[in-house]
């Protein structure tokens, strides 16, 4: 067969319909854990971008609390080199100059009575010199255990308001990971319920807001040409991978508890799933949207101690070479124990026990020090009949496949078959990939909008992470019950060989992305 011919196209006009400005009511952002990575690397350039965009209330304020012996001033300028670093625009020194007087920094610490009522004031004086209302919007970038302690001391401090009209607006972002199993995320989501509201809460998976993904309702209830085909009666199997080159890094000590399951399956290998195979939802907004979503996690046929022994496979990385650079082995890493048997990688089978999807299989994986950045979803349809151009049973056509790539190079990609010029019929597969030709909005910069508007979709629901939890937890249980040693793949290789016998088991493989 010929080489895949590639045809590309720019993929922006097709995915970006015209957006009016949204409302967005005034509002002051306390980051808790301001002064920490997630704020210098990821929350602080997404708001310095917000505000390059116009995507910032006029009313509007920013202000991190934490322990650090910092004042606004020294925050400005930690601000400023988390900008500098990981902006994915760089840094104008005109926009500087209008972005720098939004950011404000109290110290206190989170377990401190008096500091909470330090911090009320300090917001209270925000309010008069910003006009912003008393609405705020609680960033909670800090380890689970101090979410109950948090919010008690904020609902002691009066700084929190009754989700109702005719109060100022109160809104909670609680980063993943909720739990570390069903019990302890039902734990913190009955923390949560006692000082918020299910609609102040937004758990936030920035996953959800890459933008691929979140194009993905559109690519399938905006265009004619799909809908109709995304059935089992035409789709032969689907397949999800989120792919890492790099190791655990300074994430050792918490990866070294949670593992590949926890970290990726469970939140965003599933909540990706709900997007493929969602039924199309009432309206687009946030409730049906996520009514939707939990409908499918519902659907999920749960595994048995014989489905878990055959189609879900653990490995974790040993030494090998990434790029041609050698990389150690997982024991080996920094404050890893040097018999650990977390796994760095998850494959698995599942099914989808719904009209729509009856008899098409998922398969899922991740897995870290494998030979790529990458991540894809990977949609194959069922062959053409043994006729006509695939009569040949010794040359059968490869199968139609689309392809979405969310990252490094967000876009989609169909695979058809096409005739190769000249007087004899030969075959190829022919590429036609859209993709974006413009920098993409930041996961961050999509979702600390949305909150800041108070839109709900992306953000999961109690409901929603306790439904994945329920999922994954016999997985969990059986691994616990039977610690054995997972199996080691080398560093720069797609994972373990059980996973490639896994899938082999149903005649299938694999994409080489």
């Amino acid at each position: 067969m010929a080489a895949t011919a590639n045809r590309t196209f720019d993929f922006n006009h097709l995915i970006h319909p015209i957006k009016e400005r949204q409302h967005y009511d005034p509002c002051i952002l306390v980051i808790f854990g301001g002064a920490g990575d997630l704020s210098n690397r990821k929350l602080i350039p997404a708001l310095y971008n917000l505000s390059l965009d116009g995507e910032l209330p006029e009313k509007f304020a920013i202000l991190a609390f934490s322990m650090e012996d910092l004042d606004d001033d020294k925050y400005r300028a930690f601000a400023r080199g988390g900008i500098e670093k990981f902006s994915r625009r760089p840094l104008s020194e005109d926009h500087w100059a209008k972005f720098a007087p939004l950011l404000h920094f109290q110290r206190g610490a989170f377990t401190e009575a008096a500091d909470y009522d330090n911090l009320r004031k300090r917001l209270e004086a925000l309010d008069a010199e910003y006009g912003t209302a008393g609405n705020r919007a609680f960033y909670f970038a800090i380890p689970p255990a101090f979410i109950d302690t948090c919010s008690k001391g904020l609902t002691k401090a009066g700084l929190i308001h009754p989700h109702q009209s005719g109060y100022p607006l109160t809104r909670v972002v609680v980063e993943k990971p909720i739990g570390s199993g069903l019990e302890s995320a039902s734990e913190i989501n009955g923390q949560l319920a006692v000082h918020f509201d299910e609609g102040q809460i937004f758990r936030i998976d920035h996953y959800l807001g890459k933008e691929t993904v979140e194009n993905l309702m559109v690519l399938r209830f905006a265009n004619a040409i799909f809908e109709p085909i995304w059935t089992a009666r035409f789709i032969d199997h689907v397949q999800i991978t989120v792919a890492e080159a790099e190791g655990v890094g300074t994430r050792a000590a918490y990866y070294d508890h949670a593992g590949a399951l926890r970290d990726m399956v469970q939140s965003h290998l599933l909540q990706t799933l709900c997007m493929i195979a969602t039924e199309p939802p009432n309206t687009t907004g946030a409730e049906s949207v996520r009514d939707a979503k939990l409908d499918v996690l519902r659907a999920l046929r749960p595994l048995g101690d014989q489905d878990i022994e055959k189609w879900v496979v653990r490995g974790q990385y040993g030494e090998g070479l990434i790029g041609g650079v050698p990389a150690k082995a997982y024991r080996a890493e920094n404050l890893i124990a040097a018999d650990s048997n977390i796994e760095t990688f998850v494959a698995l089978r599942c099914w989808i026990d719904n009209w729509r999807w009856a008899g098409v299989p998922f398969y899922l994986r991740t897995g870290k020090r494998l030979p790529k950045r990458a991540s894809e979803i990977a949609i194959y349809f069922n062959s053409v009949p043994r006729i006509l151009y695939n009569a040949n049973p010794r040359a059968p056509l490869a199968p139609n496949v689309l392809t979405i790539r969310i990252q490094p190079d967000e876009g989609l990609d169909l695979h058809i078959m096409s005739k190769v010029p000249g007087s004899q019929t030969r075959l190829q597969q022919v590429k036609v990939d859209f993709h974006y030709v413009t920098s993409t909005p930041e996961a961050y910069e999509t979702l600390l909008n949305d909150v800041i508007v108070g839109d709900q979709t992306l953000f999961m629901r109690r409901d929603t992470v306790e439904e994945a939890w329920r999922f994954v937890q016999p997985i969990l249980d059986a691994w616990s019950e039977s610690p054995a040693e997972p199996p080691i793949y080398a560093a720069g290789s797609w994972g373990p060989l059980e996973a490639a016998l896994m899938i082999a088991a149903d005649r299938r493989t694999w994409r080489t992305l």
